[in-house]
């Protein structure tokens, strides 16, 4: 598998809203970061889907080296 390309250097603050779907772009393509936008189509990445149980503010890791998909880890520093 190919690396995934770096969109970020600090994490990305979402609202995430209870019990809704969000699909984290893990191919770092995506212009909608940290979000999937389909820019991984003929890749060998695919999104990684989150479930929020509760509305909240949750980092969403914009580097790609996360161990904690789609979460910042601090891999990033």
């Amino acid at each position: 598998m190919t690396e995934a390309k770096r969109a970020g250097d600090t994490p990305i603050a979402v609202e995430v809203s209870a019990n809704k779907r969000y699909w984290w772009c893990s191919c770092g393509l995506s212009k909608s970061q940290p979000f999937c936008d389909g820019s991984h189509k003929g890749s060998d990445f695919n999104p990684v889907e989150y479930l929020a149980t509760e509305d909240k503010k949750l980092f969403f890791c914009a580097c790609k080296a996360t161990k904690s998909a789609p979460f910042c880890d601090g891999s990033h520093k």
